[in-house]
């Protein structure tokens, strides 16, 4: 593939790595079609469509040398399939590091959710190697940064409005990146060709405690909350009560991190530490 591709074709555009990375594509110049499923403003370099996969994508995709996929896996790959890309030469799609850190969950839906990723990663990798297409997969950590994530954002913003700030006492090791750090990989990768046909790995330039994470979170935010400290005892107890927190409570002292090497050696990309800020917890 050429250094800066003519076009890009950007599922989940309007998600929040889509949202980093559109920018960088328009900067180098690439022609970017955009693909959302609710109507986006005009941007400068774009051209939008509303669409969905793997079924409500039409258009003429003649030219599209790379796609660039923060949507379901399973879908890109029927979709791929179907559609003729007679210009395509490289897919980068991303994964979870949930693929590996919830294959042992005790909740059964957490495990269905690794198998289902490791399965999506193989149908893409299937339809992208049958016409010849490279393909690389990137597995992030928890993605933070731009108000769009279901992790830390509904946290940080719950505790706003409550004005207390629940602190688990995690001693398990957290890795967070930012979603912008993603979206330099994920243009890495689709300039690398040492890249294609690899899974890789890519975490926060930071490891900390979760109890940390979390009190870097409260102390991130622009107002006063009140802490309130969840001791072990409460966490089991609310694993009970709350059967939906049965799966993040119980990897409290669980390490869920990345090895960074091989993103570091093959893509030359070195994600930022967890410093967040109030603006990081803004839809």
């Amino acid at each position: 593939m050429s250094p800066n591709p003519l076009s890009v074709l950007v599922f989940g555009a309007s998600s929040q790595v889509g949202h980093c990375l559109l920018p960088l594509l328009a900067a180098q110049g690439a022609c970017v079609t955009a693909v959302s499923r609710s109507p986006q403003p005009a941007s400068d370099g774009v051209h939008w469509l509303r669409g969905s996969l793997p079924d409500h994508v039409q258009g003429n995709f003649d030219h599209i040398e790379a796609i660039a996929c923060f949507a379901p896996m399973d879908a890109l790959a029927a979709w791929l399939v179907r559609t003729p890309l007679p210009s395509l030469k490289c897919v980068v799609a991303t994964s979870s590091m949930s693929a590996e850190s919830k294959r042992e969950s005790p909740v059964p839906l957490e495990r269905e959710v690794a198998q289902r990723l490791r399965a999506g990663e193989s149908a893409v990798a299937r339809a992208c190697e049958a016409p010849g297409v490279a393909w690389t997969i990137l597995r992030p950590t928890l993605i933070y940064g731009v108000g769009r994530d279901r992790s830390l954002t509904p946290l940080a913003q719950r505790a706003m409005h409550t004005r207390v700030f629940v602190l688990p006492s995690g001693r398990g090791l957290r890795q967070p990146v930012h979603a912008e750090d993603l979206a330099i990989a994920v243009l890495a990768a689709l300039r690398t060709p040492q890249a294609a046909g690899r899974i890789i790995a890519i975490g926060g330039g930071e490891r900390l405690r979760a109890s940390e994470m979390f009190a870097r979170v409260r102390a991130s935010l622009s107002v006063h909350t009140l802490p309130l400290p969840l001791p072990h005892f409460a966490a089991r107890a609310a694993m009970h009560v709350l059967p939906s927190l049965r799966g993040p409570l119980s990897r409290l002292n669980v390490d869920l991190i990345a090895d960074n090497a091989e993103l570091e050696s093959l893509l030359d990309v070195h994600p930022r530490g967890f410093a967040p800020d109030a603006n990081a917890w803004q839809p």
